[in-house]
């Protein structure tokens, strides 16, 4: 699947903002309009690419979903219809100055198709844009119902290993259980799509999608953030000056022994280079810390004192 660079599209970078982006549209909305470029079907091709460049980027959770996943991951979670749903062209195009719709040419404007065949956005169908108005004809038929978000609770197991959950949907009183496939790596905030799964659409239309959005469930022993996993390994005062050796429990459930050096200081973090969650939809991990507790005695021995006064003495 070719990959598709939506900033690259409209000239803008990762970090542009919502005006920027909007004004980068605008500026070449008015360079390669069909009003501007009659029968010209590279600026038809290059508009259509900039309308839908616009309608993810414009789109925080659309936006939110092509930086997570890239060009190849966004595309296989959004047909052409998913991008343009709640993308009314007509309504910015007549912000923008055209009316709404290519004047005077309608059907002409997209190669036979234009505006008309695509309920107001150029491309999928409903209604249509003639003399440079859009009419709604059956867009409101070919409007799809509301997506659902789902939260779902995840074990730390079942974040490194995926899963899969058993999910009850009730829709206007009416229960539907679906089984979603949980994939490895969907820590907090992450959201996977079930097409076809929300809301039905009041018009009869195609129905809403289902966003199963994560909740990582807190573990007794060890600490979640994001991909990274961490645990606190208590040692004495003696073994923080001299090293040691300490026996670790890690999150996939094996015991390892790791070393510490001399001079380690409290709440210092040893790391485990990708031995933490994986990352969603890669073959990269994240990071296991090991956080070191030096324990400080609450009362010295006499015998203690005694020694700890001849250290002094040396300088330490």
């Amino acid at each position: 699947m070719a990959e598709t660079d939506y900033y690259k599209i409209l000239g803008v970078n990762k970090q542009a903002t919502a005006s920027d982006i909007k004004k980068a549209y605008h500026k070449l909305a008015l360079k390669y309009h069909p009003d501007k470029n009659k029968d010209d079907k590279a600026a038809e091709t290059k508009f259509k690419e900039i309308s839908e460049a616009y309608a993810v980027l414009s789109d925080k959770e659309k936006r939110e979903q092509y930086d997570t996943f890239g060009s190849a991951g966004f595309q296989q979670r959004y047909s052409q219809e998913d991008i343009f749903r709640n993308f009314d062209i007509g309504d910015i195009l007549k912000e923008f100055g055209f009316g709404g719709g290519p004047r005077g040419g309608g059907r002409q404007s997209f190669g036979g198709g234009g505006f008309s065949s695509m309920g107001g956005n150029p491309f999928f169908g409903g209604g249509g844009c003639h003399g440079g108005g859009c009419h709604s004809g059956g867009h409101q038929r070919s409007t799809a119902g509301q997506d659902l978000e789902y939260e779902i609770g995840l074990t730390l197991e079942e974040l490194y290993n995926g899963t899969k959950k058993t999910v009850t949907l009730n829709h206007a009183g009416n229960n539907e259980t679906i089984t979603v496939k949980i994939p490895k790596g969907m820590t907090q905030g992450k959201k996977i799509r079930v097409p076809g799964k929300g809301e039905p659409s009041p018009y009869g239309g195609p129905r809403g999608n289902l966003l199963i959005k994560s909740r990582p469930l807190a573990h007794a022993q060890f600490q979640i953030d994001g991909n990274d996993v961490s645990i606190i390994k208590t040692i004495k005062l003696t073994e923080s000056l001299m090293g040691t050796k300490v026996d670790i429990s890690t999150p996939v459930g094996k015991n390892i022994a790791i070393t510490v050096p001399p001079g380690t200081r409290h709440k210092a973090k040893m790391r485990l280079a990708k031995k933490g969650i994986p990352l969603m939809n890669s073959s990269d991990s994240g990071n296991f810390f090991v956080i070191i507790d030096v324990t400080m005695p609450d009362k010295l021995t006499a015998e203690q004192k005694k020694l700890i006064e001849k250290l002094a003495k040396t300088g330490l």
